[in-house]
């Protein structure tokens, strides 16, 4: 077995708010102001309540405060497609069990009933989100080739979702060759090589623009630095290819550099996005928190997941000014949609993340807790963890774990 950092095995996933991550030099903050006038959601975000923040900073620092304070939360619900619903109610059912202060409110969004080149996602469910300040949203098909753009794509680009992070942590009883694996992933969610710009040069020939800017790199930095304080992580690693990508991601680099310095207890150090992926195979406790431009996220997130079981186990949040979107990664999985097969522990997870950006951590405590007993009893898994369980009796377990505490 590979062995990874041991010490932070028990580290809870925790995300941090979008405010303000440290105070960044007076040419970084006229970047920032210039990028204010050109953000879509820039005009509503005004007239919406910034999510609950712990000090400041949004982390949740384990109190109950908002219970306490008998505060109530409403969280937009996308379900998704294939097996989206499925796990999306048991995701309601461990909360209503829990006693979690949320209600829900539900949109259908959908490919299949949109027509091509009609918007995928209707005003009125961006609006609920920004209005409620949390979303969480089951996994989107979207057809490979022409027809329709990205449904996670167009979420993140309208509701202004600028990093999505994702911590992979190893679960208790899902071997897997690594063990003690800790890391987390802070990837720039809105430009890079999915800034959607394509096109035809000449017929056999196509051209795609990658777009890096001083002003999304900057907010992903200085995210990724301000999560490495406030979590008590000591390292943030840079990837990138400048060496051959000289301009677009030599700006990347060089932004990270700049706010490195506003963090000088946080290490910081580069590396190439190759030479990354080979050092997460070899021994994924060389990294800490990675920070990086969006197709390097996409890939790495996915191969940090892989080190502690799949996407079927990973969370993931994307973070805004105004709003956060927790969501599952993973797939539509059609082959066993409807049929009670499907393993909801990501989206769980995912919406644990939420509860603890709530000021939620000890609900959130709770239910991670009985995941984790499920998960290392063995006695109900899911088929993609090799066990035979159904979602309900997965779902059933976690809440009978929740009510007797073991």
């Amino acid at each position: 077995m590979l062995r990874a950092a041991a010490a932070g095995a028990s580290r809870h996933w925790r995300l941090a708010a979008a405010a303000t991550p440290g105070r960044p030099s007076a040419g970084l903050t006229r970047s920032l102001s210039a990028a204010a006038t050109t953000d879509p959601t820039a005009s509503l975000r005004k007239e919406v309540q910034t999510a609950p923040t712990a000090g400041g900073t949004g982390i949740g620092d384990g109190s109950s405060a908002a219970l306490a304070d008998g505060k109530h939360f409403t969280v937009t619900l996308f379900p998704g497609d294939g097996i989206g619903p499925e796990i999306s109610a048991a995701v309601q059912t461990i909360f209503a069990a829990a006693n979690v202060p949320v209600s829900w409110e539900t949109h259908e969004i959908s490919v299949a009933n949109v027509k091509p080149g009609d918007p995928l996602v209707s005003r009125e469910a961006l609006d609920s989100v920004l209005r409620n300040g949390f979303g969480l949203k089951g996994p989107m098909a979207t057809p490979v080739g022409k027809g329709h753009k990205s449904l996670n794509l167009t979420l993140r680009k309208e509701l202004a979702l600028y990093a999505n992070v994702r911590p992979c942590v190893s679960f208790p009883g899902v071997k897997t060759p690594y063990e003690n694996v800790d890391l987390v992933t802070v990837r720039e969610n809105t430009e890079g090589e999915y800034s959607g710009l394509e096109h035809v040069v000449v017929p056999g020939v196509v051209e795609s623009l990658k777009v890096i800017t001083r002003t999304a790199s900057q907010r992903v930095a200085e995210y990724a630095f301000k999560y490495a304080a406030d979590n008590n992580r000591s390292r943030v690693t840079a990837v990138h290819k400048a060496s051959v990508m000289k301009q677009s991601d030599g700006l990347f680099i060089e932004v990270c550099r700049e706010v490195s310095e506003l963090f000088p207890n946080v290490e910081y150090e580069e590396m190439l996005i190759d030479t990354c992926a080979s050092a997460l195979v070899m021994d994924p406790s060389r990294l800490d928190v990675m920070v990086m431009p969006n197709l390097y996220g996409d890939i790495i997130s996915d191969l940090c997941a892989g080190l502690i079981g799949g996407l079927g186990l990973t969370p993931s949040g994307n973070m805004g000014a105004a709003c956060m979107l927790a969501e599952a990664v993973h797939g539509t999985a059609p082959d066993i949609a409807g049929m009670n097969k499907a393993n909801p522990t990501a989206l769980l997870m995912s919406s644990l993340m939420m509860l603890r950006h709530m000021k939620l951590a000890a609900k959130a405590d709770d239910i991670e807790r009985a995941v984790h007993a499920v998960l290392k009893e063995g006695k109900y898994r899911t088929g993609d963890l090799g066990g035979s369980a159904s979602t309900t009796e997965y779902t059933e377990a976690i809440i009978d774990k929740m009510s007797t505490g073991k």
